[in-house]
């Protein structure tokens, strides 16, 4: 293998990929990789990936598809720890005892 001419077809793919940060769908290998698995890379690891054919860069519409699924996830995460919060409010004890005392003329 031609280390100079790999490096090179890397870099080249690299300089044609216009996101920084594309999104890339994987291909089934040989060695056991799996079809279709999105992933959101650098264009380094893009070029690379796409050289070694594991991978091709994903159209418009699956990359916002992609990205629409993982803003989603990621509100349905924050507000299941929105929902998790325990709240506690610390209360010293002459403030409590007015509190109550309040409550108690008024019942």
């Amino acid at each position: 293998m031609d280390l100079k001419l790999y490096y090179q077809k890397i870099r080249d793919m690299e300089s044609k990929i216009p996101d920084a940060f594309p999104v890339i769908i994987s291909q089934q290998t040989d060695d056991g990789g799996k079809a279709g698995s999105f992933a959101e890379v650098t264009r380094s690891v893009a070029a690379k990936m796409i050289i070694e054919g594991t991978s091709r860069i994903a159209t418009t519409e699956e990359a916002a598809s992609y990205r629409q699924d993982c803003a989603e996830a990621k509100r349905q995460v924050d507000q299941e720890a929105e929902v998790n919060k325990v709240q506690i409010t610390v209360v010293p004890t002459a403030e409590l005892a007015r509190l109550a005392g309040a409550k108690k003329e008024k019942a």
